[in-house]
């Protein structure tokens, strides 16, 4: 089982590979240096492993068995800021080029050295950790003339009119202004809130957004603020230009 992501005491990293025996000299090698590990060996089910457990980084192969290994970097970058290691035997400098302006942050090629690949691995991860450390915390107010919320003092104002919320809605809408812009998913909104037993509940999350949206004036339709990504989570974007259906 992969130990939440706010408990973990190792990065966990996702292998998205479909050779077993790539996989396997991976997993060995990693699971060495203390790393946490998922396994898949297709894009749609390290999609799906990485929108569930957010890995602190990823080592993505290009030749995938139902998708080109640049169809699921560019699906990670639509809501992952996760490190992505391409791992191919493409060497040609126009595929490392079309990697790396589709979000990847390195390219290594096979066969690959071990001792090399966890170099990275390491860079990566320290990389991340520091531009974490770096980033100031994200806005507790937000005003646009219409709707005012200040996270700290618990206040929502709506055509100065103020609006009460329950416990959930307020926590629901806390994660995602917290997140800056980045999706919170499903999952983790459900365990951080209504517990680890419940994140297939996600009959729970939609009602309970659908009636902050109510509270808030958000038009389902617009989502001017609170932006829903199919199957994947929710996003506050407090901006009708980046709001979608």
């Amino acid at each position: 089982m992969t130990v939440p992501a706010q408990n973990r005491e190792k990065p966990c990293v996702l292998i998205i590979d479909d050779e077993p025996q790539i996989r396997h000299f991976l997993r060995i090698s990693l699971k060495t240096e203390g790393y946490e590990l998922l396994e898949a060996e297709n894009g749609e089910t390290g999609l799906g492993l990485c929108a569930r457990h957010s890995p602190e980084l990823v080592i993505l192969d290009l030749g995938l068995p139902d998708m080109d290994g640049s169809e699921v970097l560019a699906g990670l970058r639509e809501w992952s800021s996760a490190p992505v290691i391409i791992l191919s035997v493409r060497d040609r400098e126009l595929e490392k080029v079309k990697a790396l302006d589709l979000g990847a942050n390195d390219y290594v090629t096979k066969p690959f050295g071990v001792d090399e690949l966890l170099a990275r691995v390491r860079t990566q991860l320290r990389s991340q950790q520091q531009q974490n450390a770096s980033t100031p915390e994200a806005p507790v107010v937000f005003d646009d003339g219409t709707l005012y919320i200040d996270l700290s003092l618990r206040k929502i104002v709506v055509n100065d009119t103020p609006i009460k919320l329950t416990p959930k809605e307020f926590a629901v809408l806390k994660a995602i202004m917290l997140a800056d812009g980045k999706i919170v998913t499903q999952s983790q909104l459900l365990k951080d809130i209504w517990g680890p037993t419940h994140t297939k509940d996600t009959h729970y999350l939609r009602i309970l957004i659908g009636r902050l949206r109510q509270k808030l004036g958000d038009d389902p339709t617009e989502q001017h603020y609170i932006q829903t990504e199919p199957s994947v989570g929710y996003r506050f974007t407090g901006n009708d230009d980046k709001a979608g259906n």
